[in-house]
């Protein structure tokens, strides 16, 4: 089954604090989007919420967060408060490189502001969706914004959208070799694809699969066993996935997983959801 992580941390908390509907684009950009998402929130009291890092390259259309996040390698940290909407174009990995002049690892771990790469015709979009009162005229003004600028996919590109597709795909593959081998291509091959169209290396690609599928299952309200998990997300030891997972997360496995009951337990009943 096909993998597309979240990455939301303490899912039962934020589902108390903010609803998320996905949509799919045009359909002239659904070789480009994998899906838009729209955030709402109305709080007298300010949430932090985590995002774990994943591959896609977002544009966002919010309050002080108008602009073009590249793939990550660190937790997301966001603090919501007041009454606020917005949206967001996940891109799939692989299949940014045609709105931008520069490989994307040029845009690995940081943000640049929408109208640098969209130029004036961002501005448009970002005042459409604040005056926006439905869900569909945001959708319409980024889906707008990216037909304009849209170019066709060059075929390394949708090479490097189908190698992490391999990836979502095939929870098995959890080293570069056998990426490679399943594509068909060298090593070395497959890291410059990585580098000139995902923006991360394929070995981050692979990991940070696993790490959200780690997240999801400790998340859960049964959580496995540490050292099983660790196994069937294909590492060789334990301390290695100890390492990883804190890393990225903040919290060592055994923490996070009794965080996430914990909270779970103080969540109350029937809270809206729209993830």
């Amino acid at each position: 089954m096909r993998r597309i992580p979240s990455g939301i941390l303490n899912e039962p908390v934020a589902r108390t604090k903010f609803t998320l509907t996905r949509h799919p684009p045009a359909p002239e950009l659904r070789d480009f989007v994998e899906h838009h998402w729209v955030l709402r929130w109305n709080l007298t009291e300010s949430h932090e919420q985590h995002v774990l890092p994943n591959l896609s390259v977002h544009v966002t259309f919010f309050p002080g967060a108008c602009g073009v996040y590249g793939p990550a390698h660190e937790l997301f940290t966001h603090r919501l408060s007041g009454r606020v909407h917005g949206i967001g174009a996940r891109i799939r990995p692989g299949c940014f490189r045609p709105f931008l002049d520069a490989p994307v690892r040029t845009l690995a771990d940081r943000a640049e502001d929408v109208t640098k790469i969209f130029g004036p015709a961002a501005a448009v979009a970002e005042k459409s969706v604040r005056n926006a009162e439905t869900d569909e005229e945001m959708i319409t003004a980024i889906d707008n914004l990216l037909i304009a600028r849209a170019r066709p996919i060059p075929h390394a590109s949708r090479v490097a959208a189908e190698a992490v597709e391999t990836i979502a795909a095939d929870p098995g593959i959890t080293k570069v070799a056998e990426l490679a081998a399943a594509l068909g291509l060298s090593i070395r091959a497959v890291q410059r694809l990585f580098a000139e169209h995902v923006g991360t290396t394929p070995k981050w690609a692979i990991r940070i699969y696993r790490l959200n599928e780690a997240a999801r299952l400790l998340g859960a309200p049964d959580a496995p066993d540490y050292a099983e998990l660790a196994t069937r997300l294909g590492y060789s030891d334990q301390p290695h996935f100890i390492r990883d997972f804190r890393a990225v997360t903040g919290a060592p496995p055994a923490e996070y997983a009794r965080s996430a009951r914990r909270l779970m337990s103080c969540t109350p009943d029937g809270a809206k959801t729209g993830i």
